[in-house]
């Protein structure tokens, strides 16, 4: 997989963003949107995104069942596993988070 590892800046809160060329599609980290949508730190962000997959689990949503990992870089430099979505779910993920910055944050 030919990928481009890059950077997005929303309100100076940065979101780790990939590009898979062979899909032709950006993929962004889960936990950085929802620590943006809930002005939170990372670990705040991460443990929101934990509560809102079990709920959107129990209510079958395929939204969780579509969410892949890729490793992408950390704060440390080290590369995790991380929860990704393409624009496309992260649209829709936009939709469950009760957030004043939705809107901003869509265009």
């Amino acid at each position: 997989m030919d990928k481009e590892n890059s950077l997005k800046i929303f309100e100076d809160k940065n979101i780790r963003v990939e590009w898979d060329a062979n899909e032709e599609k950006w993929y962004f980290s889960v936990v950085d949107i929802v620590g943006v949508l809930t002005d939170s730190d990372y670990q705040t962000g991460r443990k929101y995104w934990k509560t809102l997959k079990m709920r959107l689990n129990q209510e079958g949503s395929q939204l969780v069942t579509n969410c892949c990992q890729l490793k992408m870089q950390s704060s440390d430099g080290k590369y995790y596993n991380t929860d990704v979505m393409d624009t496309e779910q992260i649209l829709r993920l936009i939709q469950s988070i009760p957030s004043k910055k939705a809107e901003p944050f869509k265009l």
